[in-house]
């Protein structure tokens, strides 16, 4: 697929080509765009699931006030999902408090598979859910045993909470029911439906008769009923009412479930003049520990499932366990409470009688737990040895049953690491998180997975450690639609060159900016040269005289090859009309043999040169400036503008890639020609024509 990229910050236009289901590669040098590209290829399709214009937050500074110089992208209508690999990932998912990926369960171990087992799993326990789902009454009677729970408050060792919902609506009293005496008048409005509304809205307008003896709401005289208007506010508050209503309405719609003897105790609590007593709070913890007993019973047999059964030989024992006996909730003797454990003790024995199968897909699921848990174990871990790092990964078992990802150490005794962002290196971090989105990925399995520039910090082992876990194992990006912007030209040369029959072939290119403009340059393997090849290519070519003169000092250089005839080649690059010899830290003219003699060595390469008449275009200023700007290519013009800026002031920035290209400065021993891909930022060159423009 071809997408084209507009006005997107330093990108003013350009193309890119993303191969379906490979592994492309975008080399390119700081500052080309390579985070814009992604950032406009995720821009874009976000967009268009949004609906909004998100590519606008790409807009270049130049053109904030342009409207016709809106940031597009064309060409990503095909991709519907897109995954990132960026910083932003490293922050958000990985590296969490309770395990290493965020979901590390579901990506790591769900599958479909698991799916499908659990499916039969869950098909064979239905019968019990089926008997709650189906029971409508059970989901309220679990709401409500919640509830009368809740409403004890916080335990103590004796009696209820003082800010208990218990204490504050009971502890003096039901006095809804039992209403003082001298505010019989407001009965209506006490025990009517909207007593809490009633009493907020008396409180509310309470205050205004502490100065006046006019009713706030009629203006009536209230002189004599004024200590009766403030006894309401003294007696009663919202809230109070609220929680002494709920209650009741609570305790009522439990009657059924109680025993007649419990339901006629709770009554007489409810309805109680003078508050409760200690005995009857004794009863009421009692009640409460049936109904949290009966009450978790039930919420148990609710999620039954997979993980309720541990031990696959004891399945039998498992499931009896959950039988409720009667026997053992005295406050729960009503007909209504009976029928609802002899529904749920029959579901059970229909599933005691299916144990063995539900043993067998119990079985099978924890085997292929196992092996999964062993197989991702082990990936990971090799890559963790490979790369040479002493930590291991762990899929631990946590109390839910669920297997969480956690990072170990070989020096350490404890099953994880504490405080793992804080332990690992900026590079530990970043390979670690590589990993884990590999999986993930996989696992959501997007249309176009991006890489921005994943591996350009580590070490060449540790590179190559994952670029192999990444695009050569059996679970790997193999076979994906892959993005990889990097700075980094190794991942190319290992792939494309030297490891060509260990990975699939790549689609490689080189990226370069120019004033905005984005060009595509494919590499291909016999791109891929060493420095030797490299500069005797340009040598043969159709360069100039000069650039031809660059490649073969450099040759010289690498060869470590530094006699006469570099030496000559050295004086022509620094405009000596009189050649120079250097020996032992001093120099002298050289003589008319060594110039013959190193101009002969010289034209086996290069037959056209002549010492004299190439120092006389050296020394020819105008004729250098014309041969600067007719350079085709970044690099060459650098090396003319060394010769021709000789002496000048340059910012160090630029100063170093002079020097740099001017002598050898590349560690790699395969490299691209820099004559066909421009390896040289833009800037740089920008710097050395405002200085040429000088010249003029």
């Amino acid at each position: 697929m071809k997408i084209e990229i507009n006005n997107c910050n330093n990108i003013e236009q350009g193309q890119i080509t993303i191969a379906e289901h490979l592994l492309n590669i975008k080399y390119a040098i700081n500052g080309t765009g390579k985070s814009t590209v992604s950032k406009a290829i995720q821009k874009s399709i976000a967009s268009r699931i949004s609906g909004k214009n998100e590519l606008l937050a790409l807009k270049p500074f130049k053109a904030v006030n342009d409207d016709n110089a809106l940031p597009s992208v064309v060409g990503c209508e095909t991709i519907g999902s897109v995954k990132v690999f960026d910083e932003s990932y490293i922050n958000d998912f990985t590296y969490q408090p309770d395990e290493l990926l965020k979901g590390s369960f579901d990506i790591l171990i769900r599958d479909e598979n698991y799916d499908s087992v659990m499916a039969e799993i869950e098909e064979l326990v239905s019968q019990i859910k089926n008997h709650f789902n189906e029971d409508k009454d059970i989901e309220a009677l679990i709401s409500d045993f919640d509830e009368l729970s809740n409403s004890f408050g916080k335990p103590t060792k004796t009696g209820v909470h003082g800010s208990s919902a218990i204490a504050k609506a009971f502890k003096g009293g039901n006095k809804v029911t039992n209403i003082p005496e001298g505010l019989e008048a407001y009965q209506h409005f006490i025990q009517g439906v909207n007593n809490v509304k009633w009493v907020k809205w008396q409180l509310d307008g309470g205050q205004f008769i502490e100065g006046s003896d006019s009713c706030p709401y009629c203006v009536g005289d209230v002189k004599d009923t004024k200590e009766t208007i403030k006894r309401v506010g003294d007696v009663y508050d919202s809230k109070s009412i609220e929680n002494l209503n709920n209650l009741v309405q609570i305790f009522q719609r439990l009657e059924k479930y109680f025993s007649d003897q419990t339901r006629e105790i709770i009554s007489e609590f409810v309805s109680s003049v003078d508050g409760y007593s200690e005995e009857q709070v004794g009863y009421l913890l009692e009640v409460k520990d049936q109904v949290d007993r009966f009450n978790g019973r039930f919420k148990q047999l609710k999620n039954i499932g997979f993980f309720t059964f541990k031990d696959v030989e004891k399945v039998i024992d498992e499931l009896r366990k959950y039988t409720v006996d009667s026997n053992l909730y005295s406050h729960l003797q009503s007909e209504e409470a009976l029928a609802k454990i002899a529904n749920v003790n029959k579901s059970i024995e229909n599933l005691i009688a299916k144990a063995g199968k539900l043993q067998g897909r119990i079985t099978v699921q924890k085997k292929y737990i196992e092996r999964v848990v062993q197989d991702n174990k082990s990936n990971i871990n090799t890559f963790l040895r490979n790369a040479g790092y002493r930590y291991t990964v762990d899929l631990i078992e946590d109390d839910a049953g669920k297997h969480r990802l956690k990072l170990t150490h070989s020096d350490l005794d404890s099953a994880e690491v504490p405080g793992v962002r804080n332990v690992l290196s900026y590079g530990e971090r970043n390979a670690f998180a590589l990993v884990l989105f590999m999986f993930d990925a996989l696992k959501t399995s997007p249309d176009l997975i991006v890489l921005d520039d994943p591996i350009s910090s580590f070490d060449k082992n540790k590179k190559y450690a994952i670029i192999e876990m990444l695009f050569r194992k059996e679970k790997s990006f193999r076979g994906k639609t892959v993005l990889l912007l990097s700075h980094d030209f190794e991942p190319i040369v290992d792939m494309l060159y030297h490891h060509s029959d260990r990975f699939e072939k790549p689609h490689a290119s080189f990226l370069q900016n120019n004033n905005g403009q984005l060009q595509e340059v494919k590499i291909e393997k016999c791109d891929i040269m060493t420095f030797v090849d490299i500069n005797s290519s340009n040598i043969t070519s159709g360069a100039s005289l000069v650039a031809k003169l660059v490649y073969l000092r450099r040759t010289y250089e690498i060869l470590n090859s530094k006699g006469v005839a570099y030496q000559l080649v050295s004086n022509v690059f620094h405009r000596r009309q009189v050649p120079l010899i250097f020996e032992n830290s001093t120099s002298r003219e050289m003589t008319p043999a060594e110039i013959n003699q190193a101009e002969t060595e010289i034209k086996l390469r290069i037959s056209e040169f002549d010492y004299s008449n190439v120092i006389q275009l050296i020394l020819d200023t105008p004729a250098m400036i014309e041969l600067y700007q007719s350079c085709g290519n970044n690099y060459e013009k650098l090396h003319i503008y060394r010769i021709i800026s000789e002496g000048a002031d340059h910012a160090d920035v630029v100063l170093k890639f002079i020097n740099q290209a001017f002598h050898i400065e590349n560690d790699y021993i395969y490299q691209l020609n820099p004559a066909k891909y421009q390896t040289v930022p833009q800037y740089v060159i920008d710097e050395c024509d405002q200085y040429v423009a000088t010249l003029r």
